[in-house]
């Protein structure tokens, strides 16, 4: 039976939000949170327009819209098109360490003062000028091309021009064609292709490491996947621990960040990732080797090289040109290339050819590169204003890496500190958001460089994370 909505009075629920610290609107899903456990607001009920309600409290519209996006996407209330926003029927309740925020970042722009340093959004180190002049002269070559599907064969000259991505330290540079070549809509569109290639069965096993990206966890339950983690120390997957789980689960694919490990900024030895090629090798695992946040060159050998007839590397430009453009870049196993581009055929029939085009002059030029590394200095030098102020703290990072890894001091939880800092106008990522179903999360954090951040505000934000680490509260649970 549907249920029946009452309308609320506009006079029946004026909440209060001057309580507390932090942002108007977070105070405002607290306020909610609190009527519904009161009984103040029941379900079904429907709540004053965004426009009402902000005239009625004396904010701004922006603040009340936020409010009840937020709510709404914890499952306490309903948003009807047309009809308004309701109480939800049914609903869940937040507990202790349930993330407050939707995966995605919080758009910059009118935020109450909120920085987020969950996500490493890059500052304009010359991309924009760059792109549209690559749109530019796209434009003038606009052809028939334009109106046929991309085919297996037509993306090769942007194939050819994607090798100038590899400089010639890298190790990757002289063992790839551009045959190995498989073009996505970015580094997560990649993981999802090598997946659809790799995974044999109705639920195959795959490993990765115990605190892993996140998108990863979705793409492989997307594909029918069991994931079982693979315990961790300082140089990142341990080779025994990934041994003894092949013995127990058997398994298809490990998934892997040798260079710099997300979330805790380690990088592995060329002895440990050779013992993980053995280990992939003696019980005929495929390799995925996660490079999306492309460290600096550091002259250690790809997985692809050590293993070329296993490993697949994927990387993008998300992290150092341009996350709106949605261009990844697939290495596929010696002899793979052509599979995993049927893969991407017959997924979204490749790449639109404005990417294409925009992209292949980007690299053509040289711009990409040099954007690039520009990205990475830009990072550097926050990381650099970062370590002044946390330093001391046990801290994993990498010279041009855009995250750092908060190792908390005793007595902190992540939760906790997560929910802490977020009431002084801080977010960050905690370890809770990187666990693998039924894992140990540490107490660490994980801080983004957010060069989309101005400066000023940066070092505001990370001077009052270093003062919450130094007045840690004495009532924290144990």
């Amino acid at each position: 039976m549907p249920h029946t909505r009452n309308t609320i009075r506009e006079t029946e629920w004026k909440p209060d939000l001057s309580a507390g610290q932090g942002p108007k609107y977070l105070a405002l899903v607290r306020a909610l949170r609190e009527g519904i456990r009161e009984n103040h607001l029941k379900p079904g009920q429907r709540l004053p327009t965004v426009r009402d309600l902000a005239w009625r409290l004396g904010v701004t519209p922006g603040t009340i819209a936020r409010g009840y996006q937020i709510a709404t996407q914890e499952g306490l209330l309903e948003a009807a098109v047309g009809r308004g926003t309701f109480v939800a029927a049914q609903f869940r309740r937040l507990g202790p360490t349930e993330t407050l925020y939707p995966y995605s970042q919080v758009e910059q722009g009118n935020n109450d003062g909120i920085v987020d340093l969950r996500s490493p959004r890059l500052p304009d180190v010359g991309q924009l000028a760059a792109i549209a002049t690559a749109m530019r002269e796209a434009s003038d070559d606009v052809d028939e091309m334009y109106l046929r599907y991309p085919g297996l064969k037509r993306d090769e000259y942007c194939r050819q021009a994607v090798l100038e991505w590899f400089p010639p330290n890298c190790s990757l540079s002289s063992h790839v064609t551009v045959d190995d070549v498989v073009l996505t809509h970015g580094g997560q569109n990649g993981l999802s292709v090598i997946l659809q290639c790799c995974l044999r069965g109705d639920r195959p096993v795959v490993f990765a490491e115990e605190l892993a990206y996140p998108g990863f966890r979705h793409a492989a339950r997307r594909h029918r996947a069991e994931i079982v983690p693979i315990a961790l120390d300082e140089e990142g997957m341990i080779p025994e621990a990934l041994d003894a789980a092949c013995r127990r689960h058997g398994g298809q694919l490990v998934f892997i960040t040798p260079d710099a490990q997300n979330p805790t900024a380690a990088r592995m030895s060329t002895q440990r990732r050779e013992a993980i090629v053995a280990v992939a090798r003696r019980h005929d695992l495929q390799i995925v080797e996660d490079d999306c946040y492309t460290a600096p060159v550091n002259g250690l050998p790809s997985m692809r090289v050590l293993a070329p007839e296993r490993g697949w590397y994927v990387t993008s430009l998300s992290k150092t040109i341009s996350a709106g453009i949605r261009f990844g870049i697939v290495l596929a196993p010696e002899h793979m290339g052509q599979a995993g581009r049927l893969t991407a055929q017959h997924s979204y029939f490749g790449l639109a050819r404005p990417v294409t085009d925009i992209v292949t002059r980007l690299f053509a030029s040289g711009d990409a590169m040099r954007l690039r590394y520009a990205a990475q200095e830009a990072m550097n030098r926050r990381l650099q204003l970062c370590l002044q102020v946390l330093g001391d703290q046990d801290i994993g990072w990498q010279d041009g890496l855009s995250f750092i890894w908060l190792k908390l001091p005793l007595g902190w939880r992540a939760s906790t500190f997560a929910r802490m800092a977020e009431a002084d106008g801080v977010l960050l990522r905690s370890a809770d958001e990187y666990v693998l179903q039924d894992g140990h999360a540490p107490n660490a954090v994980r801080i983004a460089m957010a060069g989309g951040v101005p400066e000023d505000l940066f070092i505001q934000a990370i001077t009052r994370l270093r003062r919450l680490l130094d007045n840690q509260p004495n009532d924290l649970p144990v």
